[in-house]
């Protein structure tokens, strides 16, 4: 497993540098391994080399692997979360990604409740209206953060976007300046029970910008754990 050392540690001092240059404390920023395809041993492993966080698309695989993983790691579920899967992630993950409508929190709301607990959960922002992405347009984003913020068990913690593969990661970097844009506006709204912490944007082709342009939570598969596995 000595391939997952060298890439955590190749990746964060990439971050800390991309923090220099954009005169960040590197402690801002979270880095998140994301988890789809790899299976539990390995993922284990890079927890042993500083990865605090992971992130699953599917919920199936968050309930597959859950009981199979140290304990101690925060959950992050990224991918497109359907209303009729709520129930079996809400008391396994600590952050949620992926909300995109009203519908999907007050289901999160309503389970959150039977749990007694309230649950952290960021807005997906499809900043360039690709059709073939899920999220909010940006003009929507905040009239949905009203809205939710009415819900007494979810709680909008900040925003979330996955920028077009571009090929160059410098042409990214619009959409994230739009995403901080967006994010401060809303920070500064004020709005009761909102809370703008993270700004999650960023992935093994584009980290580096999205550190430079403000991202706080990065999602980092392939860098750390290898080319996937699609046949698994």
């Amino acid at each position: 497993m000595d391939y997952l050392k060298l890439n955590i540690d190749e990746i964060q001092d990439k971050i800390e540098q991309a923090c220099k240059r954009s005169g960040r404390k590197r402690e801002e920023v979270t880095l998140i391994g994301v988890t789809k395809t790899i299976e539990e041993p390995i993922i284990n492993a890079s927890l042993n080399f500083g990865i605090t966080d992971i992130g699953e698309n599917k919920v199936q695989e968050v309930t597959r692997k859950y009981d199979q993983i140290n304990k101690g790691v925060k959950w992050h579920l990224i991918g497109h979360l359907q209303t009729n899967k709520v129930k079996y992630i809400i008391e396994k993950v600590d952050l949620i990604h992926s909300v995109d409508s009203v519908k999907l929190a007050k289901e999160i709301n309503k389970r959150a409740a039977q749990h007694e607990k309230v649950m952290d959960v960021l807005i997906q922002v499809n900043i360039v209206d690709e059709e073939s992405k899920f999220g909010v347009l940006k003009e929507n984003v905040q009239p949905l953060i009203e809205e939710i913020a009415m819900m007494e068990n979810v709680k909008v913690v900040g925003l979330m976007n996955i920028a077009p593969f571009y090929g160059d990661s410098e042409l990214a970097r619009k959409d994230f300046k739009v995403m901080k844009a967006l994010f401060d506006t809303i920070k500064a709204s004020a709005i009761e029970n909102v809370e703008m912490k993270y700004l999650s944007m960023g992935m093994t082709g584009d980290y580096e910008v999205a550190v430079e342009e403000g991202a706080n939570l990065l999602r980092v598969g392939t860098g750390i754990y290898g080319a996937r596995d699609y046949s698994k």
